[in-house]
């Protein structure tokens, strides 16, 4: 690819700078017919938008006329100053290109898809005479195979769950598996057949894995007629204690067919891709079909490049081929997309679709049959997800304009942080940081710090809280010193009284931030929940009565700050409790640990262990075993 932009903003005669249409009008001589990438950026280099055309010089000679366009497209133009260009072979390339720099970029006036979490999956792992299932999340690079997307963990634990009662497959790790003397729980619960002791033959074993394949691969049917029949030869035979068994887990087998709901009979894979719009705001409805079966469904909000509250954002088919465009960026594409909208332009995304698959996807929008029925249900459900989503939004910012009414702030705070520390006597003491906003919780800018200062005292509150904020802000500082992004909040939560809110207040003004409001939130007469009084710097301290919404709305942050630094603190504790010192000898990672553990049985044996002893365990090479001699033996 080549990048012929002009980083120079263009200027007039007089040598001011040009604006708006007449700004874009200036690039038109630089352009020929080549596809590519184009941004757009206002004066201070923010980029407003990115773009990718089939010809640059169409299309952009189309932004220059200031005529036929939305008034989102005319607050984006009327905003330029400056153009960037990215010419490429293909405009499929473009595309993808377009789709990667909108995701980095995260541009105001472009459509956005905000979660990009992978999904989880089902393995069996294919290293093992006894294979495993499991939840899988992330790359496919371990040997298996794997079963999925679901649409979120919970639908994989439940169906995990239904398949040991049915399979009976074990779940244990390797490491466990291979250390068993005797069966665990599982096997005593009949969840599993106790390989790891003998208990059942390779072949059987084998048998069984097959069945669960077929049955993740939509061949359930004989895997039912087998376990009836099974059934009635155990009854027949008066075994009716094995009879029951065969019956439960036929019951199981039902229950994850009927979790599953639709389930196709002449769709094998495809994802089922719905969009509703109302208010200047959508819903994308997304169903997961494989082997003939429903495994769930998940609701994104995209953002539609709407540019203004209340003003026109992007029409269906931007937002739809928006969407499927981003959402198949990291993921790879079933075989087919049925859409509930047309895109813009449905030959490029199946191009594009096929060129990440390494194979053919049908990109389609079905106007009848089993097909169409399946989308009028994505979009059944992606408009109730909405509706829901919408009446949440508008109490949320009814909430937000009750709380600057109640803190006599200027306008509704789009962000508040709220912030607490957890200890035990100052021990493995950590901070928190949770962020709400017009949405609810912002929980990707949730944020846990370390309390690394050496020279404070066990349980200095005070302190740890200093640390905390300087180092919040002092990064704050250094990545959006002009405050040009969302980052920075309009409200600050701090846990306890007039003395908090005191030394926060010193701090902000050693970091040189004075303007952020802040509140201190203490528990009140008797630390009753309901009686919190709230401090502010200058002001005398105030409650709310009981009955506010605003206090339910603060003791919910309250709450959910304390929530999330006990949990940090407890896994900081947890980690801290199942540390050994093989952690600090260089070379040993975890493989090699549970190795060393396994053969030696501690890792105080293993300190005391002889050089030939440590050569001996398997993994463990003669230099990687003197490594581990020399850090026990010769020290000092």
């Amino acid at each position: 690819m080549t990048d012929p932009e002009n980083t120079d903003f263009p200027i007039d005669e007089a040598g001011k700078p040009l604006v708006g249409h007449a700004c874009v009008q200036s690039y038109l001589k630089t352009l020929d017919n080549s596809p590519g990438v184009y941004r757009m950026l206002d004066e201070t280099g923010k980029i407003l938008y990115v773009g990718k055309a089939r010809s640059l010089k169409k299309r952009v000679s189309n932004y220059a006329n200031p005529n036929g366009h939305t008034p989102r497209i005319l607050r984006m133009i009327s905003q330029t100053r400056r153009m960037m260009f990215l010419t490429t072979r293909t405009e499929t390339e473009a595309l993808l290109l377009e789709q990667n720099l909108i995701k980095q970029l995260k541009p105001h006036f472009n459509v956005l898809l905000r979660d990009d979490k992978s999904f989880p999956m089902i393995m069996l792992t294919g290293h093992h005479d006894f294979p495993q299932i499991k939840k899988h999340r992330g790359a496919r690079k371990a040997k298996g195979d794997y079963f999925g997307p679901f649409a979120s963990g919970g639908a994989v634990n439940r169906t995990l769950n239904q398949l040991q009662r049915v399979f009976m497959l074990r779940d244990c790790s390797d490491s466990m598996f291979n250390s068993r003397t005797r069966p665990c729980l599982q096997y005593q619960i009949k969840r599993c057949t106790g390989p790891c002791c003998g208990k059942i033959t390779t072949e059987d074993y084998a048998a069984t894995v097959k069945d669960a394949r077929d049955f993740l691969q939509g061949r359930s049917s004989n895997i039912q007629a087998s376990l009836a029949k099974e059934m009635q030869a155990a009854s027949d035979a008066m075994e009716f204690e094995r009879a029951a068994a065969f019956r439960d887990r036929i019951n199981a087998l039902t229950q994850v067919q009927q979790a599953q709901g639709i389930n196709p009979q002449n769709v094998a894979e495809a994802d089922i891709i719905a969009l509703h719009m109302e208010g200047g705001q959508a819903c994308v409805q997304v169903f997961f079909i494989r082997a003939n079966q429903n495994w769930g469904n998940k609701d994104f909000y995209p953002r539609t490049g709407q540019g203004g509250e209340g003003n026109e954002g992007a029409d269906p088919g931007e937002v739809l081929q928006a969407f499927v465009t981003q959402f198949y960026d990291n993921r790879e594409p079933p075989r087919m997309v049925l859409i509930s909208n047309a895109v813009d332009d449905p030959d490029l995304v199946a191009e594009a679709l096929a060129q990440k698959a390494g194979r053919k996807v049908e990109v389609s929008v079905p106007q009848r049959g089993e097909r169409a029925d399946l989308v009028d249900n994505a979009m059944r459900n992606a408009r109730e997800s909405l509706a829901r989503k919408m009446a949440e939004t508008a109490t949320q910012a009814k909430l937000l304009r009750g709380v600057a009414e109640a803190f006599d702030l200027k306008e509704p705070p789009k962000r508040i942080e709220a912030y607490d520390n957890s200890h035990i006597q100052g021990a493995h003491a950590v901070g928190a940081m949770i962020v709400a906003g017009p949405e609810g919780y912002m929980k990707s800018q949730y944020r846990k710090f370390n309390i690394k200062g050496d020279d404070l005292t066990p349980g200095d509150d005070f302190g740890m809280m200093k640390e905390v904020m300087t180092r919040r802000f002092k990064r704050l500082q250094k990545e959006d010193p002009n405050r040009e992004t969302d980052a920075w909040p309009d409200l600050l939560l701090i846990d306890g009284g007039a003395g908090q809110v005191s030394a926060v207040r010193e701090i902000m003004k050693e970091c040189g931030v004075e303007d952020i409001a802040m509140v201190g939130v203490a528990k009140g007469v008797d630390r009753d929940h309901g009686k919190e009084e709230f401090y502010r710097t200058g002001k005398r301290p105030f409650a709310l009565q009981r009955n506010d919404p605003v206090l339910y709305f603060i003791q919910r942050l309250r709450d959910e700050v304390h929530r999330f630094a006990i949990g940090t603190h407890r896994a900081k504790r947890s980690k801290a409790i199942g540390a050994t010192p093989l952690d600090e000898v260089a070379g040993v990672g975890a493989t090699r640990k549970r190795a060393l553990l396994a053969h030696f049985g501690s890792a105080k044996a293993v300190s005391r262990a002889g050089l030939e002893d440590l050569k001996a365990v398997d993994g463990i090479s003669n230099a990687l075993a003197e490594v581990i001699y020399g850090h026990f033996h010769e020290k000092g």
